[in-house]
């Protein structure tokens, strides 16, 4: 009997370790699982009409695309290092209805012309704007015709509502959201074909419905929207961010220059002697080469288009 007890003894003694050891070796499997898994993105508004707003982290990144990536422009280059300070970035771009809301309390004129597609052709008409962009939209869809002055009228008006500092995000500020922590050409990876999980773009549905699309360049898939799709439709990035790439093109602060020669690395939007500014992202009727993270586009601050839309940064806190 003295020996069976102390057998059992000896063999629990050996199981107690070998339990406490399992048990770290769990702990540290999560833990490292835990380290592994990004974060939930910090989202708030400043109002119950406010744009929802995404905490974006601070870091640093390659701005630019190399000279293997397909479609890339001269204007990405070089490729230069960026350190972004934390801020807050719109979860989408202003929706219809948060524009209409501003035009209502504001009272402000958005003007009687817009750029628009329509019979095969973009061409600047009479009787177009934000509310008759010539295709369908309701209040859920991104604002369009929205030319630079308007963005900038609107972050002016909603600062003063709200008492904080909202802005368009400095052209760094919008490729470091926009890219979401990756390096390939899109944050979904380098294959357009797999935009339309992501993003709306010309793709084939555009080539279905609107007149003169099919001989664009496409994405080969299928979206379900010809023009704009409502805000939020696609999957979001790893920062949290939707439609950063795809529906609207987005406005920013920036003056448009042809290179990254003596850009800034610290984030600031770059002001130069070009009246043209900055818009990024492509849009829905937008080939591959131009719905890519590094994408440049610059035209005149009071040039309005279908496909012209914008999102607003704030600063923290």
């Amino acid at each position: 009997m003295r020996n069976i007890r102390s057998l059992t003894t000896t063999l629990c003694l050996l199981w107690m370790p070998a339990q406490a050891q399992a048990a770290e070796q769990d702990m540290a499997a999560k833990a490292s699982r835990a380290a592994q898994t990004p974060k939930a993105a910090r989202i708030f508004r400043d109002c119950p009409s406010c744009p929802m707003m995404v905490v974006i982290p601070s870091g640093s990144f390659a701005m630019g695309s190399p000279g293997s990536e397909s479609g890339r422009g001269d204007d990405e280059a070089p490729v230069h290092s960026v350190n972004i300070a934390a801020f807050a970035m719109g979860k989408t771009e202003i929706t219809r209805g948060q524009f209409a809301a501003f035009v209502k309390e504001a009272k402000y004129s958005t003007g009687d012309k817009c750029w628009t597609l329509e019979g095969g052709k973009f061409e600047e008409r009479s009787g177009r704007n934000w509310r008759k962009p010539g295709y369908p939209q309701n209040d859920k869809h991104p604002a369009v015709c929205i030319n630079w002055n308007d963005a900038q009228a609107y972050a002016k008006w909603l600062s003063r509502k709200t008492g904080k500092q909202y802005r368009l995000p400095a052209e760094s500020e919008w490729e470091y959201a926009a890219r979401g922590k990756t390096s390939t050409a899109r944050y979904w990876g380098n294959s357009p074909d797999k935009a339309c999980g992501y993003a709306n773009t010309a793709d084939k549905t555009a080539r279905a419905i609107i007149q003169g699309a099919t001989s664009w360049s496409a994405h080969n898939c299928t979206d379900g929207f010809a023009y704009t799709a409502p805000a939020g439709s696609f999957k979001a990035n790893a920062f949290g961010l939707n439609d950063m790439l795809g529906n609207v093109l987005e406005w920013t602060q920036d003056s448009y220059h042809d290179s990254y020669k003596d850009a800034p690395a610290d984030g600031i939007s770059w002001q130069g002697d070009d009246v043209k500014r900055t818009l990024r992202g492509g849009s829905w009727n937008n080939a591959p080469r131009n719905v890519r993270a590094a994408t440049r586009d610059g035209k005149e601050p009071e040039l309005r288009f279908s496909i012209f839309g914008f999102r607003l940064a704030r600063k923290l806190p």
